[in-house]
């Protein structure tokens, strides 16, 4: 054996078969689902009379079940992250892999409420109930969903980025990380402004640039698969 083979070996220990074919898949399928939600999401914006009108069904829902397709499948992405850092970066992809998690289960949840059962609830008329249901600012639902993506997002990608400085694909997934989270965490200024529009500079972190993202770790994967 090689140095050079066995060096890749001890980098990558840890980094088995399984987490190489998982972490392909996960970061895949999320660029491509990130793709069709930004499609998707242009096409609702379009159809708007106003920018301040909400986005109606179809599209709302499409929107709704696409976020809670991707959020688990972002999860498994760090999780082989977390696999495949080097031991001296692990408590960065350990911690980007627990801010992960926070996103998914806050968004998933928020998501899935909106989705099944949200209009009956503001349906019944109870006082009050838009405050907490409905996704239009202010309200609970929309404000936990932008503390995932603005928030734990934001931080997720931050901490992920210093797994990758190894060559110029590492290096570009590093960049992008943080340029993803930079933007997601700009989107934070809309609510102190009350202005959602502001709000889309996040839309362009956690969808635009962490398309690419998610497209480079799949890439980063392959490539590692095809040296061990």
């Amino acid at each position: 054996m090689t140095f050079h083979l066995w060096f890749l070996l001890m980098l990558y220990q840890g980094f088995t078969i399984q987490h190489r074919l998982i972490g392909k898949f996960a970061a895949w399928t999320v660029f491509f689902l990130e793709i069709v939600y930004g499609i998707t999401l242009i096409l609702g914006l379009l159809s708007l009379k106003s920018p301040q009108d909400p986005i109606n069904d179809p599209i709302f829902s499409i929107l709704e079940l696409l976020i809670i397709l991707i959020a688990p499948l972002m999860v498994i992405s760090m999780v082989a992250v977390h696999a495949y850092a080097i031991p001296e970066v692990k408590v960065y992809s350990l911690t980007a892999l627990v801010l992960m998690i926070l996103l998914a289960g806050i968004t998933s949840s928020v998501h899935f409420v909106i989705l099944t059962v949200s209009r009956q609830i503001q349906d019944a008329g109870l006082p009050g109930m838009p405050l907490f249901f409905s996704f239009k600012w202010p309200s609970v639902t929309y404000a936990l969903d932008i503390l995932a993506w603005d928030w734990f997002f934001a931080l997720s990608m931050f901490f992920a980025a210093p797994v990758f400085r190894r060559g110029r694909l590492e290096r570009m997934v590093q960049i992008l990380m943080i340029v993803s989270g930079v933007l997601s965490l700009a989107g934070l200024i809309g609510v102190p402004l009350e202005n959602m529009q502001v709000r889309m500079l996040g839309v362009l972190g956690y969808v635009g640039i962490a398309s690419v993202v998610f497209l480079l770790l799949g890439m980063v994967f392959e490539h590692t698969e095809h040296q061990n």
